[in-house]
């Protein structure tokens, strides 16, 4: 049985957490000027291949069955280079489990049943079982899955979710207290859940990744992005981004400016028929509160 006090302070921080990340989305993010630059997407297959640098990709079906988009902007690829191959030096895999996302991946990847029923059982639980509204659902999404393309860096191409593997076994992880996509009071990245070997872990990957330019989200232990107004607000730099929201034609190669980007990916009444489904899914279907 769990501890009622552990489980109570897990469910205090998990909201103090999301409370903040949605504030910092909607207050900070949304808001900030974006100069985009037009850079061009590369393949970070190809980069980590001509550099010759050890790096996993995942090949996981993404939202709708589709292929992940293992890319980045230009600018960024020197970098990405740089913080893999300081991996390997360090006896690490860098593992990219997700880069760039069209509207239309980042739209549904939300609304995937491993994924929305992930997110609704953690709001379940921090509603003492309560089954949340769409406006609820919408405010605790905005935080994990990005719900507006303006600050979904995914879909800037100006973010990598990754892991970290042990050279000696590909499967198996470094330990950063939960695989990739928890959704839990270990997600933020400064838990105070996380085990002290983890949270060293989470320090040290975060370290090398500043080191050559990407900022952490402090929401998600694996989310690391540059250039775009994540890394402006948090650094407090003062500079408009210069990566917003593209829609990357492949056979140009080129971005162009999403042209509503603070509209959101998804109504309340799709969110309202995926709540519905996934309670059907649980077996627990009653209608939403």
């Amino acid at each position: 049985m769990a501890n009622p006090d552990t489980d109570v302070t897990r469910r205090t921080y998990w909201t103090e957490q999301l409370e903040a990340a949605y504030h910092f989305m909607f207050d900070m993010v949304l808001p900030y000027p974006v100069a985009e630059c037009g850079e061009p997407l590369v393949s970070l297959q190809q980069a980590a291949q001509a550099a010759e640098v050890v790096v996993q990709f995942s090949d996981r079906p993404h939202a709708l069955g589709l292929p992940r988009l293992h890319l980045l902007r230009d600018g960024q690829i020197p970098a990405f280079v740089a913080a893999a191959a300081e991996m390997n030096e360090r006896g690490w895999v860098m593992r990219v489990e997700d880069a760039y996302r069209t509207p239309q991946m980042q739209k549904h990847l939300g609304r995937m049943p491993q994924v929305f029923d992930a997110v609704l059982e953690r709001v379940m639980w921090e509603l003492g079982g309560l089954t949340p509204s769409p406006e609820f659902m919408f405010r605790r999404c905005s935080a994990l899955v990005a719900s507006v393309p303006k600050f979904g860096t995914h879909m800037s191409g100006s973010a990598i979710d990754i892991s970290v593997m042990q050279p000696d076994d590909p499967q198996r992880e470094v330990d950063r207290g939960a695989p990739y996509l928890e959704m839990s009071a270990l997600t933020p990245m400064a838990s105070p859940f996380a085990s002290d070997e983890a949270r060293r872990n989470r320090q040290e990957i975060t370290a090398l990744m500043r080191r050559h330019g990407f900022v952490d989200y402090p929401w998600e232990f694996w989310h690391y992005s540059s250039g775009d107004a994540y890394e402006q607000v948090l650094l407090d730099t003062g500079r408009p981004a210069i990566y917003g929201a593209v829609q990357w034609d492949p056979a140009t190669n080129q971005v162009t400016p999403l042209p509503r980007p603070e509209q959101p990916l998804n109504s309340f009444d799709e969110i309202r028929a995926e709540i519905d489904a996934a309670l059907t899914r649980r077996g627990t279907a009653g209608g939403i509160r």
